[in-house]
């Protein structure tokens, strides 16, 4: 907004005639009440609104952050005929966008701009060397209408849609074979108006699993930062097969009951990622890690590796804050957790797999790990039994080695540990060090184990169980375990 500045003589008078009168004008208590009473009203009368033709404008506004320009060529949606009323439909303006940069690739690619409004649309794809960026108070809306959104086949590494055979739908915004591709903005939204969805799938009026909200396939080099996804249909934010993958700065919402397998950020078959920064509150697990399901990912073989997943917060009164699975029939290996705060959760961190996935899940570091009024804190489950169809192998156990905790803090935490493993798959080389948790619960056995083997250094609060060997500060052995197949889960608690 602009302000017109007085000429700097007449200034100069008032401020004069100012201290003139003013030690006058406060001699008197009345009067001093009444000015602080008149600017208090001032205050709230210009930082409020003035009614103008029934809206509320008020009369200084921080003005909007300048979009900045970071491809050699920028084109604004409203270029393409993109209204942004939430009513029109502004697919075919986001396609001739993505149509147009598609043909800059060799001048550096181009940038799309969203301004501010709600831009309905059905789902697109985007295109390499591009930047979508999302203004403050820009919002990408998801049609709810599901004939809109394209049928894709199942996914190579679960051949199943994951909900039901056949094909699934596609994300709202999806990508494939891409190189560079950056969708960031001024914390503007992708909402993909997921309540519809939900209520179909609850209602079991779905044909076909439903789809993610951003999906990128086979594609490098993707960075995702300071944006809103919010009210997914399905998994939030899917990478698939994709290298060099980083999320920053992102929120993720979606109610926290009532929202079905809204999951915040689903690595699946990724090698070289950052995840850091990000707020998560979802209606399932706030990160799932992920590398396809029985036969179809052992078949297709492609880990998730080289992960790194830290300063994050976030809420799954659902399932877990960080999965790991259930699906990683592919393997996963070499991922550190750290700086994390679950609250509110059923579930802390967990690993979940069953006979039938194979694969590993191996060089698992958690560190700095804080809980607040969680129902689970670290959770290492083998027996979850959910397969895409009777083809899979009964006798692929997966193998689960070298995962360890360090500094696991905080409160109101009912059972802290839980680590179920089997005579088929038991979980090797545990360990923890500097873990002390507020526990809720007062039975005695809180630290649950099965077929596990590993080691506690140090002293840890609540007590370990007696299959792991005891160690002190120095790492100098002080017990062993009695038997590494001691049997205490308990699920009533």
């Amino acid at each position: 907004m602009m302000v017109e500045t007085a000429p700097l003589g007449r200034f100069q008078y008032q401020k004069l005639e100012f201290r003139r009168w003013m030690p006058a004008f406060l001699s008197s208590h009345k009067t001093l009440f009444t000015v602080l009473w008149i600017a208090a009203l001032a205050s709230v009368f210009v930082w409020q609104w003035n009614v103008v033709g029934g809206r509320f404008a008020v009369f200084w506004q921080v003005p909007m952050r300048p979009i900045p320009r970071l491809r050699p060529v920028a084109f604004n949606l409203t270029d393409f005929g993109g209204v942004g009323d939430g009513i029109t439909l502004n697919t075919e303006a986001f396609e001739r966008a993505v149509l147009a940069i598609s043909k800059l690739g060799k001048r550096g690619g181009g940038q799309l701009n969203v301004p501010p409004g709600r831009w309905l649309t059905a789902p697109f794809n985007l295109t390499s060397h591009m930047t979508l960026f999302l203004a403050e108070d820009a919002v990408i809306l998801g049609i709810e209408d599901e004939k809109y959104w394209p049928l894709m086949p199942p996914l190579p590494s679960y051949g199943y849609g994951r909900e039901h055979p056949g094909p699934r739908y596609g994300s709202l915004i999806h990508g494939q074979n891409l190189k560079d591709v950056v969708i960031t903005g001024h914390n503007g939204t992708i909402n993909g108006q997921g309540q519809t969805w939900w209520k179909k799938y609850r209602q079991k009026l779905l044909n076909h699993t439903r789809g993610p909200l951003v999906q990128i396939m086979w594609s490098s080099d993707i960075l995702i930062t300071n944006i809103t996804l919010r009210d997914s249909p399905f998994w939030t934010l899917h990478p698939y097969d994709c290298k060099n993958v980083t999320i920053r700065n992102v929120t993720i919402l979606a109610p926290i009951f009532e929202a079905p397998n809204t999951d915040g950020i689903d690595p699946d078959s990724c090698e070289d990622m950052i995840i850091e920064n990000c707020y998560i509150s979802v209606g399932d697990d706030g990160i799932a890690i992920k590398s396809g399901w029985d036969q179809y990912g052992i078949a297709y073989g492609r880990p998730s590796m080289n992960i790194l997943i830290r300063n994050l917060v976030v809420q799954s009164m659902v399932s877990a804050g960080v999965s790991i699975g259930s699906e990683m029939s592919g393997g996963v290996s070499n991922v550190t957790v750290e700086n994390l705060l679950v609250w509110s959760s059923r579930r802390a961190v967990r690993i979940k797999t069953a006979p039938g996935r194979g694969g590993y899940v191996r060089h698992i570091t958690y560190r700095n790990l804080t809980f607040d009024n969680v129902r689970v804190g670290i959770v290492i489950k083998t027996d979850y039994n959910e397969h895409p169809d009777e083809g899979y192998d009964r006798k692929a156990f997966p193998k689960l080695d070298d995962i360890s905790f360090t500094g696991v803090h905080g409160l109101g935490v009912r059972v802290p540990v839980r680590i179920h493993g089997s005579e088929e798959i038991p979980v090797r080389n545990v360990t923890f060090r500097d873990t002390s948790l507020g526990i809720t619960y007062k039975k005695k056995h809180i630290f649950q184990c099965a077929f596990v083997e590993g080691r506690v250094i140090g002293t840890i609060f609540p007590a370990p169980c007696e299959n792991l060997d005891q160690y002190d500060e120095q790492e100098r052995l002080i017990k062993h375990s009695v038997s590494h197949k001691l049997t205490d889960i308990d699920y009533d608690f």
